[in-house]
């Protein structure tokens, strides 16, 4: 399951909540204890007290499924491809200088240029995330790091060491 899904549940995943609320309707029909139905439908007695307000406002329809939760993503499925590609060009083709790591910022910025969008950066990490992208820690390396020496060192001292 990924979060360009719908969240965190698919399609069928919903489905499935829903016909074990529609079971508990059907239990609240007989008058069933609410303790009762949590147990028996394993969740807690509070969504039961929950589903039995929304039954009796709206009967069986008040229990189906609202879809995915969550605000829907101003950009459209083009845009989001757009922007996928725009990443993958990385950082100093938009003229984000020496540095090749995109950051929240960054990002935002992009989006702002390219579609007039503006994004918090907490709104770009949700976006990035469902879109696939996840984050990266560089590995920091020293300045006068000697790959040679190095290489040296784990063939001859590092076994001799180990012994």
């Amino acid at each position: 399951m990924r979060y360009a899904d719908g969240g965190g549940l698919s399609e069928r995943g919903r489905a499935k909540r829903e016909q074990v609320r529609l079971q508990a309707a059907e239990w609240f029909a007989q008058d069933v204890a609410a303790a009762e139905i949590a147990r028996r439908l394993r969740v807690s007695t509070n969504a039961v007290y929950t589903w039995r307000r929304r039954w009796r406002v709206g009967g069986e329809a008040g229990l189906a499924s609202k879809g995915p939760g969550g605000s829907s993503c101003r950009l459209d499925q083009r845009r989001l491809d757009r922007l996928a590609e725009a990443l993958e060009r990385g950082p100093a083709a938009y003229g984000f200088g020496e540095d090749q790591r995109w950051t929240l910022a960054r990002v935002s910025d992009l989006i702002a240029r390219l579609f007039r969008t503006r994004y918090t950066l907490r709104g770009v990490s949700y976006l990035l995330h469902r879109m696939g992208f996840s984050p990266q820690v560089p590995a920091h390396r020293a300045i006068g790091r000697d790959e040679e020496a190095i290489a040296t060192w784990r063939k001859e001292a590092w076994p001799a060491g180990k012994r």
